[in-house]
């Protein structure tokens, strides 16, 4: 067995545990996501390749950075080494991440809270969205929330990516780990915030071009 199969092995069997924790936060809980109550709040918006105006193109942009979404692809594997989950976001399911964080493993368990798929009114303009959230479990280096969500504009077609996050450090046991936490884990948590933005851009970039290159193929 390698050593990647023996981390995935293990995984799974952590993962099997995760419906017997608890949530590490209350999300109900008055001033749970306020700034002014200790939390950090963080909101990213990354515009992907626009579609024409009006509802979702089938096979265009809105479409495939939803799947990405949907699988977790933009997570930076620098930091998010393996998941583990037993399918698609839906409430109540849960996920195990294998984080690393300046040469130490940290496994991650998190509760997928809402999904959402509407269309919603945002200034007198309509959106369309896609996308879900979830939440920390006993346990995380954190507490709190991060939803990820697919934009579609129908007015002008512009699509976006967006990420909206509440958070605060959890508690943790480890002197060690925590002293690392309290110097590093900010930084390394609006790293990632960055670099998934980045990579949902050059994702969706990348499924456009092959999947207009497969059509260009077909027709030729």
């Amino acid at each position: 067995m390698t050593p990647r199969e023996r981390v995935r092995r293990r995984m799974r069997r952590r993962h099997a545990t995760l419906g017997e924790l608890p949530l590490n936060f209350d999300p109900h809980a008055p001033g749970t996501g306020r700034p002014d109550k200790g939390w950090h709040v963080d909101d990213y918006r990354q515009p992907l390749p626009a579609e024409p105006p009006g509802e979702p193109v089938a096979g265009g942009s809105w479409e495939t950075a939803c799947h990405l979404v949907r699988d977790y692809e933009y997570a930076d594997p620098g930091i998010i080494r393996e998941i583990c989950r037993s399918g698609p976001p839906e409430p109540g399911r849960n996920m195990l991440l294998e984080g690393r964080f300046y040469g130490l493993r940290f496994y991650l368990g998190l509760r997928v809270g809402d999904v959402v798929d509407r269309v919603v009114e945002q200034d007198g303009r309509r959106v369309r969205v896609w996308g879900w959230n979830y939440r920390t479990l006993e346990g995380h280096l954190e507490r709190g929330q991060m939803d990820q969500e697919v934009r579609k504009w129908l007015d002008t077609g512009e699509v976006e990516f967006h990420v909206h996050a509440y958070s605060q450090r959890a508690s943790i046991p480890n002197p060690v780990v925590r002293l690392g936490f309290v110097v590093f884990g900010r930084i390394t948590q609006i790293r990632f915030y960055r670099r998934a933005c980045r990579r949902m851009e050059a994702l969706t970039r990348a499924a456009l071009s092959t999947r207009r290159q497969a059509a260009g193929e077909r027709s030729g």
